[in-house]
């Protein structure tokens, strides 16, 4: 059972603990037989040089050779278990990042839609797939190393330890002059990044109104701090990793001028001398693979950090008992509704019902809290203090996925998503081709879609064909009804449509109430006035008015000319009458 401390990420990390220790394990092997070159070196200055044998040294060789072809056969299979460690872990991950890259932009309201976290995985699954993690395998086994250089000779023993502690401070250096500095660089590009792509999804405001220029220069100023960190930390990495590298050649020189001393002393032969160089060599290689390399380190580390912490803010949605089919009663009870993240209510203390099967028309003038109020409705934006109801339940305590397809929405921005308009109006569920024509006609889009290229099979997106707004709202439009939902929420459904559209959305919604749907439609127009039954009139927050559609119309009106008598009684100088 998983901790309540614990995320999918540390879940799915224990899930692979058992492939770490088999690397590790792995590892421990192979450094050992990384010590059979240097023997080998040995047995053949001892062995054959000294004795002539041919047949030894042919013995000799014929081991080393399926020694070191074991080596490479284990280093295949232990990067081969990397490589399916990281697919493991991106198949264990993706979907939950997926979802909490969804719910942190469906919690921000759009202004935090990135998918950094997925780009993190991947850059975390190609760490775990390369030669730099291995050096982190390869490094604790530099005991075995610095003991068979004490069997070789005392000093040689010391002479690794002073090295090896040498290059674990350079380690840390390295980890001080580039660690902060690189995070910071990841962290300003990420944001460029973001920058960039919210810019580029409004090119053509950009374009008409001669933003670019303007929006390119702060782009560059972003990138020149990405520019300037990421070269103070390459610079500083570059310092220590060539610091580094000439440390470890030199002291491999210099253990040959330490060999050769105590040759001349008779303290060792000459195999030792060049075998001590070698195994040196061999021991300090992962410490110098960790500074070359600590660049990906710290990358990595960052990327695990951002993981971490997404999928720690993320929670899972307790299990619901699923609910009957909605009718669609809504009942509104003191709401009050800020905006993610936001402190300020928009909706403040709105209270109202609706019985299934009316069509509730909302005006008002702008910021008056409309399109707030249709989030509401559907569970989006969650409410500060009051509740939304559908036939009596709260609509935050109803699973998401049964419920969507009993509701119909259609917002103000239409967003067509890539694929196929049979697609789209299916929802990407599994394709009822009646249900889609049906729902095609009832919005008054089927002999639109006809006269397209591939008819309902025409793709949509970067590799089809491009919408105007119109078309694009009409099949949204057609999306929404898709399988006749209860509960439908039209915001400004007619802001890019003609006559003959504003025909079919009138004919869709008297359609779609004569199923029994409750239907809320924003709107600014008064040509669709005629559909509603009941009007819903907001202003800075709240309802000043809410009825039947004729009493509403009436109060409205007997205000308009109020305002009117009063605005002439004013002009004409004459002071105007109470009420």
């Amino acid at each position: 059972m998983r901790s309540t401390h614990e995320n999918s990420l540390q879940a799915a990390l224990k899930a692979c603990k058992s492939s770490f220790i088999s690397v590790g394990f792995f590892s421990l092997f192979i450094n050992a037989l990384m010590l059979v070159p240097t023997f080998y070196m040995l047995q053949v200055y001892g062995r054959v040089v000294t004795s002539g044998s041919v047949s030894t040294l042919v013995m000799l060789t014929i081991i080393m050779t399926v020694l070191m072809v074991t080596m490479g056969a284990l280093e295949l299979v232990r990067s081969r278990i990397m490589v399916r460690v990281s697919t493991k872990l991106d198949i264990l991950l993706s979907r939950d990042l997926y979802r909490a890259s969804f719910k942190r932009a469906l919690d921000s309201g759009g202004m935090d839609s990135s998918a950094q976290a997925l780009n993190d995985l991947t850059g975390l699954r190609q760490f775990m797939s390369g030669n730099g993690l291995f050096a982190f395998f390869d490094a604790p086994w530099l005991p075995i190393y610095i003991a068979v250089m004490f069997m070789f000779h005392p000093w040689y023993g010391w002479m690794a330890i002073i090295c090896a502690v040498i290059l674990v401070i350079f380690a840390i250096l390295n980890e001080r002059m580039t660690g902060a500095t690189l995070a910071a660089a990841n962290k300003e590009n990420i944001a460029a990044s973001l920058y960039t792509n919210k810019n580029l999804r409004n090119a053509e405001v950009i374009e008409s109104m001669g933003m670019l220029n303007t929006l390119i220069n702060r782009w560059a100023n972003r990138q020149k701090n990405v520019l300037i960190l990421q070269s103070i930390a390459s610079d500083n990495g570059g310092l220590m990793s060539n610091i580094s590298k000439t440390f470890r050649m030199l002291v491999q020189s210099l253990i040959l001028g330490l060999g050769a001393y105590l040759a001349i002393n008779h303290e060792i032969n000459a195999g030792l001398v060049i075998a001590g160089s070698v195994l040196l060599g061999r021991a300090l290689a992962p410490l110098d693979l960790i500074i070359g390399s600590w660049k990906g380190f710290i990358s990595a580390r960052s990327q695990y950090a951002r993981l971490n912490e997404i999928l720690d803010k993320q929670k899972s949605e307790p299990e619901r008992m699923s609910l009957p089919a909605p009718e669609g009663n809504v009942l509104v009870e003191n709401l009050i509704v800020s905006a993610p993240g936001g402190k300020t209510p928009i909706i403040k203390g709105v209270t109202f019902s609706v019985p299934a099967g009316q069509v509730v028309g909302i005006i008002g003038p702008s910021a008056s809290g409309k399109s707030t109020l249709a989030r509401a409705l559907m569970g989006i934006w969650q409410p500060q203090h009051g509740v939304v109801r559908l036939d009596g339940a709260d609509i935050a305590n109803w699973d998401k996925n049964e419920l969507g397809p009993h509701v119909g929405y259609l917002p103000q921005d239409i967003e067509l998503f890539e694929g196929s308009i049979s697609e789209n109006i299916a929802r990407f569920a599994e394709i009822d081709a009646e249900e889609v024509i049906r729902a095609a006609r009832i919005a008054g889009v089927h002999e639109m879609i006809l006269l397209l290229p591939e008819g309902y099979d025409t793709v949509i997106g970067s590799d089809g064909v491009n919408l105007s707004g119109g078309q694009r709202q009409r099949i949204g439009l057609a999306r929404a009804l898709y399988g006749s939902p209860r509960l439908i929420i039209l915001d400004e459904p007619n802001s890019n449509l003609d006559e003959t559209g504003e025909q079919a959305l009138a004919q869709a919604i008297k359609h779609m109430k004569s199923t029994g749907a409750t239907i809320f439609v924003i709107t600014h127009r008064t040509t669709i006035l005629s559909q509603l039954d009941r009007l819903l009139v907001m202003s800075a927050g709240g309802i000043s008015m809410y009825g039947p559609r004729e009493q509403v119309m009436a109060e409205l009106n007997a205000q308009h000319l109020a305002a009117q008598q009063k605005a002439a009684q004013v002009a004409s100088g004459v002071a105007p009458t109470s009420a």
